[in-house]
């Protein structure tokens, strides 16, 4: 069988049948034939994170993506919702990424590690993503994304097209207003996060920055009130089921803040993609809009 398999091999490199093969050229080609097929741009691509979704979505060529998360679909989360009917959804289990027979797996850094690791251990080829936190992580994962699904011409694309967006945003006249992003169960983006980079872009100053904040961390509604800035991105404030997650938006000092509510639009800061622009587009336009004067 071994002598057989090598002859197989010798044949698929061209060389005449019958020909004496030296074992050892035999497995050189079989490295090759190895090599170029993991340098092949894979055909049946499975996404098993949001983020992740979006990325393929926006690079994949025609029929390369084959099944993205279940929550491709939700519009609160993904902002390419109503594309993701075109997919296969999956739910993130081994076993039903397994029945799918992908040449690539695509997941983020935060889906679970066991499913992770034991696609791995079957032999599926994994790539785990990062959430990103600033323009410069989305314009790597543009490149990475499109690199792994040999679409380099159609990430360098998109990361123009970014990039001409952020330009247009940064050529606007803005007041350089003090922005809270305020989450629920009372936490804050402070530098370090996406959400101060769409700050940033908007030509807007973060509170949670001026609070020394690192990250998303708990801020106090005392100090909210405190900074009292002059835009607040709060969550979903309107949330109406009774929910201790959402006391501080109904509590007496937070209603009395003279700050102007600016709605989240959550799908736009939840992934780093060329759509985060528009996350920053919305500030800047409620800052343009806003009436209170900046400090």
């Amino acid at each position: 069988m071994a002598r057989g398999f090598l002859s197989a091999m010798a044949r698929l490199a061209g060389i005449a049948v019958g020909s004496r093969v030296p074992q050892g050229a035999a497995l050189a080609v079989l490295a090759c034939l190895a090599a170029a097929d993991a340098t092949a741009a894979p055909r049946r691509v499975v996404s098993m994170n949001v983020c992740t979704d979006q990325l393929a979505m926006l690079i994949a060529g025609e029929g390369q993506l084959y099944s993205v998360s279940n929550l491709a679909g939700d519009e609160r989360t993904s902002v390419l919702a109503s594309q993701a009917g075109r997919y296969a959804v999956n739910n993130g289990f081994a076993e039903e990424i397994f029945m799918m027979k992908p040449d690539l797996v695509l997941a983020g850094t935060f889906t679970s590690q066991a499913t992770v690791d034991l696609l791995k251990r079957l032999g599926f080829r994994v790539e785990q993503f990062a959430p990103a936190s600033s323009f410069d992580d989305i314009r790597a994962d543009l490149i990475r994304m499109g690199s792994l699904l040999g679409r380099e011409d159609r990430a360098a694309s998109l990361v123009s097209k970014m990039d001409q967006d952020l330009e247009a945003l940064r050529a606007r006249s803005v007041d350089a207003k003090s922005v809270a992003i305020y989450y629920a169960n009372s936490y804050a983006a402070g530098t370090g996060t996406l959400a101060d980079a769409v700050i940033r872009a908007a030509g807007l100053r973060n509170v949670g920055e001026t609070l020394g904040a690192v990250g998303v961390v708990r801020l106090p509604l005392e100090l909210l009130v405190l900074a009292n800035p002059d835009l607040v991105v709060a969550g979903d404030a309107n949330y109406r089921a009774p929910a201790l997650a959402m006391e501080a938006y109904a509590h007496p000092a937070f209603r009395a803040l003279g700050s102007e509510a600016v709605a989240s639009q959550g799908q736009y800061w939840i992934c780093g993609a060329p759509f985060t622009v528009e996350a920053a587009r919305l500030l800047q336009d409620a800052a343009i809009a806003s009436g209170r004067d900046s400090r």
